[in-house]
């Protein structure tokens, strides 16, 4: 059986991110823009991270350019970005597609197993795992960080 454990991303840094890595944590993971009405979001998903790390939930950045070009930065950019505006330490990937023919691999997994309806629509879509690295629910765009909805189906994802 496939799960979110069985894909690899590479960090913002250029490193091998296994997300094999997590194994045994609850992930979240939103393909993120830096230039996008919704960028203010990544205030709420760093305050989710530092709530939520110790207790098992890894946040993780996927920078992606496939709506409305609104992440056209580089790696470096886009990570210098993330810290000075909204002191971002939650881990990131490299920028990747995550629709269509050319979508990293997890994101085509999930629409594979969930339908075409839960690959991202715009930018800071969500994508929750178990710690099992099972898909646990997605969360469209403008689902914020800190809603009830997404909070108490991490609350599920951590036990």
């Amino acid at each position: 059986m496939t799960t979110a454990y069985d894909f690899q991303f590479r960090s913002i840094d250029g490193a091998p991110l296994p997300l094999s890595s997590f194994k045994g944590k609850a992930l979240l993971v939103v393909n993120v823009a830096s230039q996008c009405g919704l960028t203010p979001q990544y205030e709420g998903l760093e305050k989710l991270w530092r709530e939520k790390r110790d207790a098992g939930l890894v946040v993780l950045g996927v920078p992606a350019n496939d709506f409305g070009a609104q992440e056209p930065g580089s790696e470096n950019e886009i990570k210098t970005f993330c810290e000075t505006r909204f002191s971002v330490d939650f881990p990131m990937t490299a920028k990747e597609h995550v629709i269509g023919a050319e979508a990293h691999p997890l994101y085509r997994w999930v629409a594979k197993e969930l339908g075409e309806a839960a690959a991202p629509k715009w930018n800071f879509h969500k994508y929750l795992f178990g710690r099992d690295g099972s898909i646990a629910g997605t969360f469209g765009s403008r689902t914020e960080p800190g809603a009830a909805d997404l909070r108490e189906a991490i609350e599920g994802a951590l036990k």
